[in-house]
């Protein structure tokens, strides 16, 4: 028997109903239950398709939806050598501000990279011709026994080759006497960082000189093999010499290509030039790891 349920609550048979709805009445009702249900249905869809879209819009202003970020600043790590490094100074406290390039068409911003597909060009080939094997041992080395003390005036212009760093390098510099640099401002090569330089005991080492080629590196990589006055020259030598900030002289190290680069990539170029053409010129060699790094940062140039 078929039942069905009344507005009123009980279920009562269908054979007790006194009076059936008029036939319109059965046609009509499923039909506007079957409207209702897909204008419901077109509705959700509508707001289901404008919430997809609103949404991808907010992502790809927000850049979430375009390309990757770079979010890595080449390699970082410390070279694993722990003699003779470049420098022993305690970090300084007070931070440096990072700036970009002020002018990107500026050769004399350092923070902009100066190299020109010709430097390039004949840094690998350069880069060929430099002998190819493993670092000799830097047992006993002994960073002002085999290059001397730091710093000594070998261009005898009675300055000695820090300051005279420092005046090539940093922008509204202020003498004591005909050499002295006791105040002035860098931008970091090798960070883009600015830096209010000021002489003082613990503000000194906020600039620090660093050797391009590392002096530890060149003793394992051939200087072993020079004369104690081409080893004092290539300490002092100002085609491998930065004044840079001294985060970045602290985690370099004794470091190579291999094992650092500058975090600013619009100078590793000019970096890595350097580096082939002082190694070209004391006769040093490069160890494999370090060569196919050389290569690839030149590669790119």
């Amino acid at each position: 028997m078929i039942v069905e349920a009344t507005p009123a609550g009980p279920i009562a048979p269908l054979h007790h109903r006194t009076a059936a709805p008029p036939h319109h009445q059965e046609f009509h009702a499923p039909m506007t239950s079957r409207r209702r249900r897909r204008t419901r249905i077109s509705l959700t869809s509508v707001l289901v398709v404008l919430a997809l879209a609103v949404g991808g819009y907010a992502l790809d202003a927000t850049g979430v939806l375009g390309p990757d970020a770079d979010a890595a600043a080449g390699p970082t790590a410390v070279a694993t050598a722990t003699v003779g490094t470049e420098s022993d100074a305690p970090e300084p406290s007070r931070a440096s501000s990072p700036t970009g390039p002020t002018d990107p068409t500026d050769p004399t911003d350092p923070t902009v990279s100066t190299s020109t597909d010709t430097d390039a060009a004949d840094a690998r080939a350069l880069l060929a011709t430099l002998p190819v094997k493993g670092k000799a041992a830097g047992t006993g080395y002994d960073r002002t026994g085999e290059f001397g003390s730091a710093w000594i005036d070998v261009d005898h212009n009675g300055c000695d080759t820090r300051n005279d760093v420092l005046a090539r390098d940093l922008s509204g510099i202020v003498r004591q006497g005909p050499c002295k640099v006791v105040t002035g401002t860098l931008v970091s090569p090798y960070t883009g960082a600015t830096i209010d330089f000021v002489r003082g005991n613990t503000t000194s080492t906020l600039v620090q000189i660093d050797h391009v080629v590392a002096l530890e590196n060149a003793w394992r990589t051939g200087a072993q093999q020079l004369s104690q006055s081409e080893r004092e020259a290539l300490a002092n030598d100002p085609s491998n010499l930065f004044a840079v900030d001294g985060r970045s002289n602290s985690q370099k190290r004794s470091g190579d290509a291999a094992t650092w680069l500058p975090a600013n990539k619009a100078f590793r170029c000019t970096y890595i030039e350097h580096q082939v053409s002082v190694k070209a010129e004391y006769r040093l060699w490069v160890a494999p790891a370090e060569r196919d790094a050389m290569e690839r940062v030149l590669g790119t140039c």
